[in-house]
């Protein structure tokens, strides 16, 4: 019954920040972790980050402390702070949502960060 909507994704160049989005729509309330994913091409999809409906957060070790992963109150919306990118960020951002009735995908965002 849930659904994920990802946006905010574009261009940026090195060192600068993006902001992502993860919108959820239907029974909000069986939403009970958030995470988010990217892959590049030739490469394996990547853990990012992840939150709890209760506030509680973790990160990709590759991340050391330039994102920040949010969730509004109502659990509607996911977001994903990404600060200091580089260009080894570039790939496709996908959330995925973990409901008491099994999993649910985003359609993914790409970022792309230039030199």
């Amino acid at each position: 019954q849930v659904q994920l909507v990802d946006a905010g994704g574009g261009s940026v160049q090195s060192g600068g920040s993006l902001t992502l989005s993860c919108t959820a729509s239907g029974v909000i309330s069986d939403i009970y972790l958030v995470r988010w994913y990217r892959q590049a091409p030739g490469k394996q999809r990547e853990y990012v980050a992840s939150i709890t409906n209760t506030g509680d957060k973790d990160y990709g070790a590759f991340v050391k402390g330039r994102f920040a992963i949010s969730m509004t109150y109502d659990r509607t919306t996911t977001y994903l702070h990404m600060n200091s990118l580089e260009t080894d960020d570039t790939a496709v951002y996908t959330c995925n949502g973990d409901t008491r009735t099994g999993g649910v995908w985003g359609q993914g965002a790409q970022v792309t960060v230039s030199s």
